[in-house]
């Protein structure tokens, strides 16, 4: 199968195309080439001649989100809109790589796939509307929303490793009212791979199980990589002075892919094994 992946070079598009280019003819389109606010993707990505998209590439500096609301917009939204439109033109299914970030925080369990979507900044606002146009556009999709994404080069952990090494003079501070489902870029790319050769199309939260804080996180991620005396000071998210507002607690729970046997390792496995990988 040909697969074009835009985002390609991204923390989870690197993965995909690691996970499926073994089995198929990857095409990769990153922002060097493609440009989603424009009306011109549209027609560069019908040129790839694909049998699948994935639309990983998006907007996802959550601040900048926040400071620049209408370029969110244009490329989470209308960006996303040039991807469908290439794929109804195709007649081939999109994966829309979507976000926790759709909802308000304000529930007491995890998200389920169809939970209403109630988003409080603008990076999650212009996601959702993503999700929408997809809806709104294609018969055949999978919208897969994944959460607080390691794996690459530019993740939490590596941001609590090099805080680490260089501890701020006040110490590590980390919020502990903010809490979520950490997400392997490896483990979801693996799941994906899965999810497109069954065509059970639909909604799926695609997370490591279990969920955390902020603080819990660091606080393992210093565990595991053999640093447990260095101090971790937990803090508010009122504490936090920053231009976005982030939901306060977004765990997802994987019950569509669960339902097809498509299940995830607990996410402290998965910082174990990125960990080894440094």
């Amino acid at each position: 199968m040909r697969i074009a992946i835009t985002g390609a070079r991204g923390q989870l598009g690197g993965a995909l195309w690691a996970a499926l280019s073994p089995g198929h003819e990857v095409i990769p389109l990153g922002h060097d080439t493609l440009e989603l606010s424009s009306p011109s993707a549209v027609e560069q990505i019908c040129a790839t001649g694909a049998d699948l998209v994935i639309h990983s590439a998006a907007y996802t500096n959550v601040d900048g989100c926040a400071r620049e609301p209408t370029r969110a917009y244009m490329v989470n939204a209308i960006g996303t809109k040039h991807v469908a439109l290439a794929c109804r033109r195709l007649d081939v299914p999109l994966v829309y790589i979507s976000t926790n970030e759709v909802f308000s925080g304000h529930a007491s369990s995890p998200y389920t796939e169809y939970d209403q979507p109630r988003p409080i900044n603008a990076y999650g606002s212009s996601k959702w509307a993503g999700e929408q146009v997809v809806r709104e556009l294609l018969g055949s999709y999978y919208i897969v929303r994944v959460a607080w994404l390691f794996g690459g080069e530019r993740n939490f952990v590596r941001t609590v490793l090099r805080l680490a090494d260089n501890p701020p003079p006040d110490g590590l501070r980390m919020v502990d009212d903010e809490v979520g489902s950490p997400s392997y870029s490896v483990d979801v790319a693996d799941a994906i791979a899965r999810l497109i050769a069954t065509e059970h199309f639909g909604t799926y939260h695609f997370v490591n199980s279990g969920y955390c804080s902020r603080y819990e996180f660091a606080r393992a991620i210093l565990r595991l990589a053999g640093r447990p005396e260095l101090p971790v000071t937990p803090i508010k998210l009122a504490d936090f002075v920053r231009d976005s507002t982030p939901p306060a607690f977004t765990p997802l729970a994987n019950l569509a892919g669960a339902a097809i046997g498509i299940t995830f390792r607990p996410w402290e496995e998965a910082v174990a094994a990125y960990l080894a990988t440094l």
